[in-house]
């Protein structure tokens, strides 16, 4: 676990300055060249904005398992939550448009960057608002996007996994979307795992953004588990593919879920049946 800061002021000076220029060379990609962009050409830019942006805070990403490819037709990405970070880790690999909570759109600079990437806002206090979601996401899916979720609704230091949240799962009965499930995982500079990029306990983003400067290196682990397939038509419920998904993410992160109380799977995807 993390102890003390150890890079040097000069360090954090330089990565703090990099990021700078980084963050204005987004704002400006987003504000006079991304509207004129193909939909290939406009996820080519965030996977590389993306992977140096993880390059400048002293950290690189490291994929285990199959992903699904820079492009990921009729997908819905769900994973575990730990930082602000887990976007654009996810997006350096598999380029996706998120859902997040509506708080982040008054974010200075960042907010109104998810917000012109594609990045649909929903309220978690309102029933009806996740209606409204799912149909926007079922449509998205439909038309061939990749959307993500983090379907436990909030963020957590790494170590556990809360319960999954199964309402934005309905968008891909709706929309018959493969399921990729991807469990994220911070290492130090040892291998070992860390809470320092964690953005829990009311931290404020600055100094979230400090302590993950002050590593001296690190690793995000993206593991990518089985592709779950889902069918409006099939007995599957949403609650049971939000515990299918729940489960292949806890055993990328080592853990072992409370078995569900429907345990039945939905269909895989042709690739992930044996041979």
């Amino acid at each position: 676990m993390p102890g003390r800061p150890t890079t040097s002021f000069p360090t954090r000076l330089g990565r703090s300055a990099r990021l700078l220029s980084h963050l204005f060379l987004g704002l400006y990609v987003l504000a006079f060249r991304y509207p004129r962009l193909s939909h290939a050409a406009r996820a080519a830019i965030n996977q590389r904005w993306s992977a140096q942006l993880i390059r400048i805070l002293g950290m690189k990403v490291r994929v285990l398992g199959k992903a699904p490819g820079l492009l990921a037709h009729n997908t819905l990405l769900v994973a575990n939550h730990v930082s602000w970070l887990d976007i654009f880790a996810l997006n350096s690999v598999t380029v996706s448009h998120f859902v997040a909570k509506r708080e982040l759109r008054r974010w200075p600079v960042i907010g109104w960057m998810i917000k012109n990437a594609g990045t649909v806002f929903i309220d978690r206090t309102s029933r009806r608002d996740a209606s409204r979601v799912n149909e926007q996401l079922a449509h998205s899916l439909s038309q061939g996007s990749c959307m993500a979720v983090f379907p436990e609704g909030t963020t957590t230091d790494g170590t556990d996994l809360l319960p999954f949240k199964a309402s934005l799962f309905e968008s891909a009965r709706m929309a018959g979307s493969h399921v990729q499930p991807v469990a994220l995982r911070y290492l130090d500079e040892h291998g070992r795992l860390t809470t320092l990029p964690a953005y829990i306990d009311k931290i404020s983003l600055v100094r979230s953004l400090g302590r993950i400067l002050s590593m001296p290196s690190g690793t995000v682990e993206l593991v990518f588990g089985q592709t779950l397939q889902a069918h409006a038509e099939e007995e599957c419920s949403r609650f049971q593919l939000a515990e299918a998904a729940r489960a292949e993410v806890a055993s990328g992160l080592g853990l072992t879920p409370p078995a569900p109380a429907q345990p039945r799977k939905p269909t895989r995807t042709p690739d992930d049946l044996p041979a």
